[in-house]
């Protein structure tokens, strides 16, 4: 058993970002993934963008697949109203998704959302049934100057605090991602990605034994060729997979890496 203890759910969402181009290209993907996930022993999930969310969607119940579908984003404004741009979580989950990112590097980098900002979007999704993937992680500068783990449990103490325990034992999962490793084809090593996330694991079993067995995703440059040596690590749940996600092979390589380490 991984850990000597437990044995978590292994989890590999493909985060598409602000790909592909088209409509048929995302079906194209999702239906040459969805073909093959039957015979991955992980739960896998993909993250299209809104526009192609229903698409995948229909994708994936002809015929009915395993895949899960995670929202790159959500409104803090819950139900309907005068909020242009935006979309609840209630409508997602009406689309079929079932899990949404929050608090992705590139949301507070690009949309400058504050810690704030994302403790509402995280009640919105809670609210409506869905699950959280919080993301957290810490840029260049934080770990050159030792401080990378202090930043880390900061952006998570900052959540984790507004939270039920029970709540977030079935409703939130995590995924480390260090700034520095996403798309510039660097990441963190093996031994560095443990440590971060046995660190993540010690402080919320510290605030709650129920929150001990939370999962935690890897996010960061993951590709085939270093998806064995991550999912090898004891407390890596799975991973958040960008660039290599568009390219059904390469994202079923890792899915199958981490379902053989489970």
């Amino acid at each position: 058993m991984r850990n000597g203890k437990s044995q978590r759910a292994r989890w590999v969402i493909g985060n598409w970002k602000m790909n592909p181009a088209t409509l048929s290209q995302a079906a194209a993907l999702t239906s040459e993934i969805a073909a093959q996930s039957v015979q991955i022993a992980c739960q896998l999930a993909l993250s299209p963008s809104a526009l192609h969310v229903t698409r995948v969607q229909q994708v994936l119940s002809e015929p009915q697949s395993n895949l899960q579908i995670v929202a790159q984003d959500v409104s803090l404004q819950s139900g309907t109203g005068a909020f242009t741009g935006d979309i609840s979580a209630a409508m997602l989950k009406d689309a079929g998704v079932s899990l949404v990112l929050v608090g992705h590097s590139e949301r507070r980098s690009y949309h400058a959302e504050s810690e704030a900002v994302l403790a509402q979007k995280i009640t919105a999704v809670l609210t409506a049934g869905l699950t959280v993937v919080l993301c957290v992680g810490e840029q260049l500068a934080d770990r050159d100057a030792g401080q990378a783990e202090a930043v880390v449990l900061a952006q998570l103490q900052a959540q984790v605090a507004q939270i039920d325990p029970a709540v977030w034992s079935s409703q939130v999962m995590l995924a480390y991602e260090p700034v520095w490793a996403i798309g510039t084809g660097r990441t963190a090593s093996p031994a560095d990605a443990q440590q971060m996330h046995a660190a993540i694991r010690a402080y919320l079993r510290s605030l709650d034994a129920r929150l001990e067995n939370t999962l935690i995703l890897y996010g960061g440059s993951v590709k085939p060729d270093n998806a064995a040596s991550l999912a090898a690590c004891p407390d890596l749940d799975g991973a958040l997979v960008g660039g290599a996600a568009l390219d059904a092979a390469s994202f079923l390589a890792i899915a199958h890496a981490f379902a053989a380490s489970a």
